[in-house]
């Protein structure tokens, strides 16, 4: 081998070796790269734990990709794919990714045309290093039931004001006409009128706030509905005389519904008492009760002024009457219709309304037959 060809031999063998260290060294700096670029790994624990909630619950990492999410958030619509969707909360994980500080904050997730808007409370924290967890809950139902004690305290202020008022008022003329017999006497009995109204009233709304905190009956009782449209009846025939009005009770006889007795007096009562107040004197009102394979149907129709179509739906709201110049002559309360409402949902039961402007209503009570007495 010649001289030149020796240089040329080693000059190879160099650049393998200085190739293969090379190579080496990449490698090696390669994997040492490996655990900045690798992307963070749920905690098994935390995974388990985000599959049972039956809240919502996500871990995000610092890509603000979701790494894991429980199906509530999906549900909610809170994720989509593996993407928050919300970009309120996208923000607040933000901010805690960058000061590493725990966050609450409530966010309302928007309207879409399968849902409604709903109403979340955000907890948001760091995991680790590089993950944040967010727990959500739903308060959706919160919010809608204090909307609702808002505006029942704002209309019981307003209807209470109206008969204290018109009693006040009155007092004062009496006093005034102090020397005037008869208008003495004509004041006094405008003030019993008042008063009844509003202790009427009064025990409308302890009666609504009553079945409001019951829960479904778990164990009803046998209930006879005849004992329950003759008492209803009774109490408005000393009225319904007065005005030559013809209060008649038909249909099936020695029925039973399920359900607790005094709450199904109530709300027949209020469904009599309504159609006698509502009808035109020397007219008729008809209570029947019918049975069907599983339950018990009581009616009540009257000849009075009717609903239109359009407010048919909303009769059963608290307050909310048909003809609002009317409930003072009739000393309606805008209650008796909640209340029967109300009754019919702790049962299990339903309540209908046809009605045609001008010419009366039919207002029907659908109870739970008791069992034994079923059909074939």
């Amino acid at each position: 081998m010649t001289t030149s060809q020796t240089v040329l031999f080693a000059l190879l063998i160099g650049l393998f070796v200085a190739g293969v260290v090379l190579a080496f060294v990449m490698s090696e700096r390669q994997q040492q790269r490996i655990p900045d670029t690798a992307e963070p790994v749920v905690p098994t624990g935390v995974a388990q734990v985000l599959s049972v909630l039956r809240s919502s619950a996500m871990v995000i990492d610092d890509d603000d990709v979701v790494r894991k999410a429980s199906a509530p958030a999906y549900a909610l619509g809170l994720v989509g794919g593996h993407e928050l969707k919300d970009s309120g909360l996208s923000e607040v994980v933000r901010q805690v990714r960058r000061d590493g500080q725990i966050r609450e904050t409530e966010i309302v997730v928007a309207r879409t045309s399968a849902a409604p808007a709903r109403h979340v409370t955000a907890r948001v924290a760091p995991l680790g290093a590089r993950l944040i967890l967010v727990l959500v809950e739903d308060r959706t139902r919160e919010r809608r039931v204090e909307a609702i004690r808002r505006d029942f305290v704002g209309n019981v202020s307003h209807e209470l004001k109206t008969p204290i008022g018109a009693i006040r008022i009155l007092a004062e003329a009496v006093q005034e006409a102090s020397d005037d017999p008869e208008a003495v006497e004509r004041f006094a009995g405008r003030m019993i009128i008042e008063s009844e109204r509003l202790a009427r009233l009064v025990q409308q709304i302890i009666e609504l706030s009553r079945l409001q905190g019951d829960d479904p009956l778990d164990q009803p009782l046998p209930v006879d509905v005849d004992s329950i449209i003759a008492t209803a009846v009774d109490t408005v025939a000393i009225d319904a005389e007065s005005r030559g009005l013809s209060v008649v009770a038909s249909g099936e006889k020695g029925l039973k519904v399920l359900g607790n007795t005094e709450q199904i007096a109530v709300a027949v009562g209020n469904l009599v008492a309504n159609a006698v107040n509502y009808s035109p004197d020397r007219s008729s009102v008809l209570v029947a009760a019918r049975a069907t394979e599983e339950s018990v149907e009581i009616s009540v129709t009257d000849q009075g002024i009717g609903i239109p179509t359009e407010e048919i739906d909303r009769i059963f709201e608290r307050f909310y009457r048909v003809d609002p110049a009317r409930h003072r002559s009739t000393g309606g309360t805008g209650l008796g219709l909640s209340i029967v409402k109300h009754v019919a949902a702790t049962h299990g039961g339903d309540i209908r309304v046809w009605s045609v402007e001008g010419q009366g209503s039919t207002f029907t009570l659908t109870l739970p037959r008791k069992k034994q007495e079923a059909r074939p």
